[in-house]
C-alpha cells in the first residue's frame, strides 16, 4: 500500500480506511499532512463537496502503526461511535510481531500506565499509582517465522501506547519500536503493529460489521500472509456456518 490510505468500508455516516505507516492521524507540532486531510479531500472530490469537509477520526493510532481507523462523516456518526467505543462495544484485533516469544500461548496483561508528556513516553506499572490509568489486554501466539512471533492483541481498554508498552513490559518489544526497548529501528521508522480488525454493530444501521484491513504491503510481513489467509477463512467459516 503506497497511497496514504485504502477505503474499507463507506457509507453516509462513515469512512473505514487502512492507513499506511507512518502518516499522523491528526495533526501535531511537526505540521506534516495527516491522513485527516488526505480523507478529506477523497470526500471532497469523490463527491464534488465545496468548503469545508465534515470529518473526524473516531479514535487514532500511533504514527508508525498501520491499519484500521474510523471516520465519521456526520455529527450524529460521530456521537453514536463515540459511545460505542465509550462503552466498549468496539472489538479491536491488532496483529504484532516481536523478537522474544511471549512466555504462554495465551495471556492476560494488566498495568497502570503514566505518561511523560513532554517525551510522549508511557511507563507500565504493575501496581496503581497516583496518576495511572488501568490498562488490560489479552494476547495469543500465532506462529514463528524466522526467529520472529506473530502475536494476536486484543485491547479491552484503550490507552496510548498501550499495546506497545504493556508487551514491551511483557519482555516482548514490537519489531522495529526502538521507543519501548526493540533494539533496531525499522529502516522507514515504522513499527510491526497493525490494527487488523474491527468487529461492531453500525450505530445507526444497526448491521454487524466485521471490517479487516490487509497487511502492509513491505517485505517482513509479507512473510506472515499464510497467517492472514488462515484467519480470513477461519472467520469466513465460522460466520458461514456457525448457528
Amino acid at each position: 500500500m503506497n497511497k496514504a490510505f485504502n477505503v474499507i468500508y463507506e457509507d453516509n455516516h462513515f469512512l473505514v480506511v487502512n492507513k499506511r505507516p507512518g502518516i499522523l492521524v491528526q495533526g501535531d507540532a511537526t505540521g506534516d499532512k495527516t491522513l485527516t486531510d488526505y480523507c478529506r479531500e477523497y470526500i471532497a472530490k469523490k463527491y464534488d463537496k465545496p468548503g469545508k469537509v465534515f470529518l473526524h477520526p473516531v479514535h487514532r493510532l500511533d504514527r508508525p502503526v498501520s491499519g484500521i481507523v474510523v471516520f465519521a462523516r456526520t455529527s450524529k456518526g460521530l456521537e453514536r461511535m463515540n459511545e460505542l467505543f465509550r462503552k466498549r462495544q468496539v472489538h479491536k484485533i491488532y496483529w504484532a510481531i516481536t523478537k522474544k516469544r511471549p512466555k504462554d500461548e495465551n495471556g492476560k496483561l494488566v498495568h497502570w500506565l503514566s505518561k511523560d508528556e513532554n517525551n510522549n513516553v508511557v511507563t507500565a506499572h504493575d501496581m496503581e499509582k497516583e496518576g495511572t490509568k488501568k490498562a488490560e489486554l489479552t494476547y495469543k501466539r500465532l506462529g514463528k517465522l524466522n526467529d520472529h512471533w506473530l502475536v494476536e492483541v486484543r485491547p479491552i481498554t484503550g490507552r496510548p501506547h498501550q499495546i506497545r508498552v504493556q508487551l514491551a513490559a511483557l519482555g516482548c518489544p514490537i519489531r522495529g519500536d526502538v521507543k519501548y526497548g526493540f533494539p533496531k529501528a525499522n529502516s522507514d521508522a515504522s513499527i510491526h503493529l497493525h490494527a487488523f480488525q474491527l468487529v461492531f454493530v453500525h450505530p445507526i444501521k444497526n448491521e454487524k460489521l466485521f471490517l479487516r484491513a490487509a497487511l502492509p504491503e513491505e517485505a517482513f510481513w509479507e512473510q506472515f500472509y499464510e497467517f492472514e489467509d488462515v484467519k480470513v477463512k477461519d472467520q469466513y467459516l465460522n460466520s458461514t456456518f456457525s448457528g
